[in-house]
């Protein structure tokens, strides 16, 4: 299963760092990533990353957050920076994961973490 973590109540301009380890019988992670839902609309792509560190952001967020990952931890973190309220969401990491013992990778979601950008 995937764990995220970080989501919270922030100022517009503000900051916040959300985390996703994953855990279970894993042989290997390969993308990794976040999507995000705002009350009322369809989840979206928000940042990808390759297991070798290729990113790929949406244009909402690019110069804004950064997305990285940790290898040896099976985790991935979500940098936001200037944060405005249309960030508002549940944010949802995303993982292709290739478990012990099973031939392919499949993709699996996190439970999903609220951040409220508000003042």
């Amino acid at each position: 299963p995937l764990q995220a973590s970080g989501g919270g109540l922030v100022q517009p301009g503000g900051s916040l760092r959300l985390s996703c380890a994953a855990s279970g019988s894993i042989f290997r992670i390969y993308d990794m990533g976040w999507y995000r839902q705002a009350p009322g609309k369809q989840r979206m792509f928000v940042a990808r990353i390759t297991r070798d560190g290729s990113t790929n952001y949406a244009d909402s967020v690019k110069g804004r957050f950064t997305v990285s990952r940790d290898n040896a931890k099976n985790t991935v973190y979500l940098e936001m920076n200037s944060l405005e309220s249309e960030d508002t969401a549940v944010y949802y990491c995303n993982c292709n994961v290739r478990q012990i013992g099973v031939l392919r990778p499949n993709d699996y979601w996190g439970q999903g973490t609220l951040v409220t950008v508000s003042s």
